[in-house]
């Protein structure tokens, strides 16, 4: 299942390559694209969903730090999911060297979209409060390119040479300080 899965476009890759899928999203247009481009049923949120321990597989790509209520939300996932099942989930890292660049202009604030602003061991708290254990975190290297091209066009300047070199520095800093979360946790249930 892909908890905001925008027009399926992810689901429709794992469609193909064999997995049953199912998501939710909770933008009417983009649901309908979903529904259209994969025949079938998309949810307008998690609430929806009644089947138990059914999912082997769950992601939020960029999702929770829009959810209204992460714990309620995580705590409705597990149930969803199967008990040795895994939640993706991916969220910008504010403790990220293009957060600290940027500052008041990184595009991952996106406020008011983006409720909440996520640390790696500010997510991994949640996670551990929620019953979930982190297995393992990956970075999504192309996220601090993308982030630090929206910054520099939020501060006027949409110079891409920067952009390109700030990300390029996230990527080498979160290596060396193992702080690699713009990126996607690996999550099993305890």
């Amino acid at each position: 299942m892909d908890i905001g899965c925008g027009t399926g476009y992810f689901l429709k890759k794992c469609q193909e390559n064999g997995w049953r899928i199912t998501g939710t999203e909770p933008d009417n247009g983009a649901r309908q694209k979903a529904k259209d481009l994969t025949a079938k049923e998309i949810y307008g949120n998690i609430d929806e969903i009644k089947a138990i321990k059914e999912f082997n597989v769950i992601t939020l790509w960029h999702v929770l730090e829009h959810i209204h209520d992460p714990v309620k939300a995580l705590v409705k996932i597990k149930e969803l999911l199967k008990d040795e099942g895994t939640l993706i989930i991916a969220v910008p890292n504010l403790e990220s060297n293009d957060s600290k660049y940027y500052q008041e202009t990184w595009a991952a604030y996106d406020v008011p979209r983006h409720l909440y602003h996520f640390s790696k061991t500010a997510l991994n708290n949640l996670l551990t409060q929620t019953g979930f254990q982190l297995i393992e975190t990956k970075p999504m290297k192309f996220d601090s390119y993308y982030v630090s091209m929206l910054s520099e066009k939020y501060k006027g300047t949409n110079n891409l040479l920067n952009a390109f070199i700030t990300g390029y520095k996230s990527n080498l800093k979160a290596k060396k300080k193992n702080q690699e979360i713009t990126l996607v946790s690996y999550i099993s249930q305890e």
